[in-house]
């Protein structure tokens, strides 16, 4: 939830690992303490939850490293601001 939150808020919905770092580390001040364990699971969750895709940069752009970006089959799971995940329905 927090990782779909600060796509959603970044113009264009696309952000820097560093830059969803930094929008966590900002907005929920437990995250500011000086362990690095949570930014351990950032990275896990967006190589495997499907709901984020990696978009590389555009040939001559500054920077390193690529967007992340939400699927847009996922993003209907967050409408009106509910970044709960919701579970599967059978």
């Amino acid at each position: 939830a927090l990782i779909a939150m600060a796509i959603h808020s970044a113009p264009g919905r696309r952000r820097t690992l560093s830059q969803i770092y930094q929008f966590v580390a900002e907005n929920f001040p437990f995250y500011r303490r000086g362990r690095a364990g949570w930014q351990n699971s950032i990275r896990h969750n967006l190589s495997l939850n499907e709901c984020f895709r990696r978009v590389p940069r555009e040939p001559g752009e500054p920077g390193k490293g690529s967007y992340w970006t939400l699927d847009p089959n996922c993003e209907k799971m967050f409408d009106n601001g509910n970044f709960r995940r919701r579970r599967k329905r059978r």
